[in-house]
């Protein structure tokens, strides 16, 4: 397929004109216009663009691309390494941020959700990107944190009571703490994101509503698997998911 067919279509199924975010979604470095084979990962890291280029991808799909508000704009140092190896290769970079957490479907969240056994009640937070939904089985927290563990490969860090009962629960994938307040608003049982803060142990505390930090990088390996498996059956391109091990 031709690289503006990828970027025309990925716009439309993510919906990107919806979202104002901390980065540029969609194409940030333009490559080559025949694309036959994509590599999906989290990051685009070095790492991820030494092994998706030996690999011969045409584009890198990812969760987390360059051109973060605020940032510093000169392409020096490590950015100007990274975006020098996809312009010498002639590779692109498509990167999709909140969009990707909060697809319907696809999404970040939606994917966890569905990994963990969750039924989706409602959706909370800006442009709706935080989610509310129920256990089928009820779970003791120490339960639910072993099933959490098992299911992304991570070990979870929880603040709560061991014993205590969970079933509704709230989500949101990455570094979401400043979502807890509004999830106990909620009247839930646990809120599970990938990160902590110091304040977030004495809400957990205060409250009764236990506190689940999965990783950023675990809780959000999903949705652009999810997102690559669609454009690989659809256009009959090549995909592969490129992991890191990163324990953040």
């Amino acid at each position: 397929m031709k690289l503006i067919e990828l970027v025309d279509y990925n716009a439309s199924l993510l919906q990107t004109h919806l979202f104002k975010d901390y980065s540029p979604n969609g194409l940030q470095v333009e490559g080559r216009n025949e694309i036959t084979r994509i590599a999906t990962a989290v990051t685009a890291s070095k790492q991820v663009l030494d092994v998706a280029i030996d690999w011969g991808a045409d584009a890198i799909l990812v969760h987390h691309g360059y051109f973060w508000r605020n940032e510093d704009a000169c392409i020096v140092g490590i950015k100007k390494s990274r975006l020098a190896q996809l312009l010498v290769n002639d590779v692109s970079l498509l990167a999709y941020h909140l969009p990707l957490d909060a697809h319907v479907d696809l999404g970040n969240n939606a994917q966890l959700g569905k990994l963990l056994g969750l039924a989706v009640s409602c959706q909370f937070g800006e442009q709706n990107i935080a989610w509310v939904g129920y256990l089928d089985v009820p779970l003791t927290l120490a339960q639910f944190a072993e099933r959490i563990g098992i299911r992304l490969q991570r070990l979870p860090q929880v603040i709560g009571r061991d014993e205590q009962i969970i079933r509704k629960v709230a989500w949101c994938s990455g570094g979401a703490q400043n979502y807890f307040e509004a999830a106990i608003r909620l009247g839930v049982d646990a809120y599970l994101t990938g990160e902590i803060s110091e304040c977030s142990y004495h809400l957990a505390q205060e409250s009764g509503v236990a506190y689940i930090a999965a990783g950023h990088h675990a809780t959000e390996r999903l949705g652009i698997q999810a997102l690559g498996e669609v454009l690989a059956a659809r256009f009959n391109l090549d995909h592969r998911f490129f992991d890191q091990n990163n324990p953040v």
